[in-house]
């Protein structure tokens, strides 16, 4: 396993729109292993494969306490929403930023697991707005293109200033 680079807002890269797994092969399972070292390190509570550079429909969720409840959602797909809830959301490639997002308060997402077999996970709570979330990267969208465009604004000037104070 090993720890992979993550992409920071505004890199064009984190607007791909992944592509559908077709198959599950030792190297997207070895992919989906990597992520979730790069997720726990980080450390985080979600990753998509979108912001490590690989823009293929995959993504990786633990929100429990003790990082002890690993989920791998392949091919994700809501496929009922409902109510609505606002939670603060920070993200992995948005470093040290975190606003408030609405988002459905209740979904079910049906996926393909690591072991091939579909599988359908009514979610609310901290998971609902996580798996919606990485879902978003895979569409082509940060948390933060949900906030005014004066935030957006901002946001993109305070990271690409520590970008250049990084190097």
């Amino acid at each position: 396993m090993a720890l992979l680079k993550i992409l920071h807002y505004p890199d064009p890269k984190l607007h791909t729109v992944a592509s559908p797994i077709p198959e599950i092969t030792d190297d997207i399972r070895g992919l989906a292993a990597d992520m979730a070292e790069t997720m726990y390190a980080a450390p985080g509570i979600g990753l998509a494969a979108t912001q490590v550079d690989r823009h293929v429909r995959l993504i990786v969720v633990d929100v429990s306490e003790d990082k002890n409840a690993l989920r791998t959602f392949i091919n994700p797909r809501i496929i009922a929403r409902e109510g609505e809830a606002v939670h603060e959301e920070g993200c992995l490639s948005v470093p040290g930023i975190y606003d408030k997002v609405t988002r459905s308060e209740r979904i079910r997402v049906e996926a393909l697991g690591l072991d091939g077999k579909p599988f359908t996970l009514d979610a609310d709570g901290l998971l609902a707005v996580c798996v919606q979330h990485e879902i978003d990267h895979l569409d082509g969208k940060v948390f933060v293109e949900y906030l005014s465009r004066l935030k957006q604004s901002r946001i993109r000037g305070k990271l690409l200033k520590q970008a250049r104070e990084a190097m």
